[in-house]
Order: structure tokens, then sequence, then C-alpha cells
């Protein structure tokens, strides 16, 4: 979209190692020829490689914040970023068309980007997805260049980020286990007595899914570190 309305952003240090005719208008025939369709992925995933090689600086930067308003501020474009790259990864279309990342993925990253667990959640499992497309292909006969810096980059990542998504995938596990539980409960004590569940039943099976959920993410270790701006501009002021 960009090159043909005369705008080209992609870096000519990494793109024109690609074309062998110098100019950016190589990869639109990519859907006419096979061997411009390879030269043009793994243009494309050495760009995505270059940027993924900047979430350990990003993590470590996110990690430093303490407002939760501030936090969500820079989280979110960054995980919006990091889902897109693994959209764009290995995928032929980008040189069709516009790819983006489906709204209804754009709505659920906001809500899930509250705090510094949730972040390593998502950028745990993008990395993951963008090993798998990489091993996938690499599997297939594939010759990527960037290959092995891709995989080197995710495990990286993986790495940084595994321990707190680990932590923040209990909590999640533990709040759906206790409304199950509950709901099970619930529903066996109503059976052995012979009566019918009242209709308050699904009203406060879906009051203790809100406190389970609001349970889980609170009582993460991760999120009692992010404070209101609120909070933080009274503490402030006393110590002034």
């Amino acid at each position: 979209e960009d090159y043909v309305d005369g705008r080209a952003w992609w870096p000519q240090s990494v793109w024109k190692k690609y074309s062998p005719t110098g100019d950016l208008g190589y990869f639109a025939d990519s859907q006419k020829d096979p061997k411009i369709l390879r030269s043009s992925l793994s243009c494309l995933n050495e760009l995505v490689t270059d940027a993924l090689e900047l979430a350990p600086d990003c993590l470590a930067y996110m990690a430093q914040l303490d407002c939760l308003e501030i936090f969500r501020f820079c989280a979110i474009p960054q995980v919006m970023a990091i889902a897109t790259l693994d959209k764009l990864y290995a995928n032929p279309d980008v040189f069709t068309g516009v790819v983006k990342i489906r709204k209804g993925l754009s709505c659920k990253l906001i809500l899930q980007t509250n705090s510094l667990a949730e972040l390593h959640t998502i950028f745990y499992d993008f990395s993951s997805s963008i090993k798998a497309k990489a091993e996938a292909e690499h599997k297939k006969g594939v010759q990527d260049p960037s290959f092995e810096r891709t995989i080197r980059i995710c495990d990286k990542v993986m790495e940084l980020t595994k321990e707190l998504r680990i932590r923040s995938t209990f909590y999640y596990n533990a709040a759906i286990m206790f409304v199950l539980g509950s709901g099970l409960a619930m529903f066996n004590f109503a059976f052995k007595k012979g009566e019918n569940l009242p209709p308050t039943f699904s009203i406060a099976l879906g009051i203790m899914t809100i406190m389970a959920f609001t349970s889980s993410s609170s009582s993460s270790p991760t999120q009692s570190s992010l404070k209101p701006a609120s909070e933080i501009n009274a503490t402030i002021k006393k110590k002034a």
C-alpha cells in the first residue's frame, strides 16, 4: 500500500540484499514467480527478526514502570507490535495487500495488559508462535537466512518471560478451578436434595466468576507493584 502511494519505510540495508534489481518494487511480483516469493519472505522474516531482537530491551524498560496508567500506555502498543510481528512472519499476503491483526484480538490484548505478568505472558505466547512458524518452514526445506537468528531471539524472549508467565497462568487456573468447583458443589447440593436450581444460581455463579478473576489479577505478585497515578502523586506531595 505504501509502495503504491510512493512511500517506502523498509530499510535499504535489508531489502537490497534480496532484490537483484535494487528496486523495492521487485517484491511486488512475488505472486508471479516462486523465486521472487522466496526472496520476499526471506526479506520479510529478517525485518521481523530485527524488530524482535529489540524485545529484551522493551521488557527491561517496562519492568521499571511503577504507575499503572503509564504502564498500560506503554505496554499496549508493545503487545500490539509483537502480535503484528507474529501475523507478518512468513506471510505472503504482506506483498499483495494490507496485513493487520484482527480487531477482536486487539481488544483482547488491551483488556489483558494490566500487569507485568500479563505482558510477559503475551510476549511469551507470540514469541512461541513465531518460533513454531519458523521451525515449520524449516522442516519444509525452506532455506531462510535469518532462521537461526529468529530461533535464538525467540528462545531468549521466552526465557525472559517464562517465570512471570507461569505465575500468571497459575493464578488464572486457580480462578477457573474456584468457579468450577463452587458451581459443581452448588449443583451437587441441589441435586441431592431433589430440588430444582433456583434462577439465582446463574447469577451467583456469575458473581463468583467476576470475583475469581478479580482475585486472580489482584493477587498476582507483579500487579501489586503497579500503583494508580493518583496514589503516586499523593505520595510525592507527602514527601514534598
